[in-house]
């Protein structure tokens, strides 16, 4: 049995857990904001130590790449490398927007009161103001526009959204709802991004061999980070 852990640090949500075939079998899980330095390698000792298993007992690690958070990013693929290299097992690698649109689409009972092959899945995360990380998929969980930035305003998606219903889910959807007010746009998927979402998704390349380069593999941040000084009162 392949067992496999999940690590997903992109967003505000700090999720890991362990998978064995393809099937969930222990995860932990926190949605109180960016503590990911804190959290994600206490959640990884836990999952062993109340589990009753070695880490020498993981085929892989995956990690979920980006786009998201820069730090988290970080954080996150850090602590999947080091993993790597100590256990001498591979690396793999998943898009945070892939696996939380194929998700969707897969499981889009869960959202829909009946099946539509013609509808499209955007799952979105968010890139501060009304800007976000984006794509479009259909209902076989295919890419049908490619990752992305967008500043998402009144005529986004227009042409998309004159021939289709579109599902916005994920954390920079619900700021997006008063832009987006086109009848066949509808508000309904997974909120958040969860390790949960990235077991097929990462069982599926260990079993092809899609492993990354550990000494070369980077996160995808879509855009360069800028880092910024916080302003002081009384000074323009």
């Amino acid at each position: 049995m392949a067992l496999i852990l999940n690590i997903e640090t992109s967003t505000e949500v700090c999720s890991v857990n362990i998978a064995g075939n393809g099937k969930l079998l222990y995860q932990k899980e926190s949605l109180e904001g960016l503590n990911h330095s804190q959290m994600l390698t206490v959640f990884i000792e836990e999952l062993f130590k109340e589990n009753k298993i070695s880490p020498r007992q993981l085929d892989a690690v995956a990690v979920s790449k980006g786009p998201g958070s820069y730090t988290g990013l970080r954080i996150g693929v850090s602590v999947a490398k080091g993993l790597c290299y100590s256990l001498d097992i591979p690396l793999l690698a998943v898009g945070t927007l892939d696996v939380i649109g194929k998700y969707a689409a897969e499981n889009q009972e869960e959202y829909l009161p009946e099946r539509d092959e013609n509808v499209l899945f955007c799952p979105m995360i968010d890139a501060r103001r009304m800007e976000v990380f984006t794509a479009l998929f259909d209902a076989a969980g295919n890419q049908v526009e490619p990752v992305s930035a967008k500043i998402i305003e009144e005529n986004s998606f227009a042409s998309r959204l004159a021939n289709h219903r579109i599902l916005f889910f994920g954390n920079g959807a619900e700021k997006c709802r008063k832009a987006l007010t086109h009848p066949n746009a509808i508000f309904s998927g997974p909120p958040k991004a969860s390790a949960r979402f990235m077991i097929n998704y990462a069982e599926e390349k260990f079993k092809n061999n899609n492993w990354e380069d550990l000494a070369y593999f980077e996160p995808f941040y879509l855009k360069d980070f800028i880092a910024t000084i916080p302003g002081k009162k009384g000074i323009k």
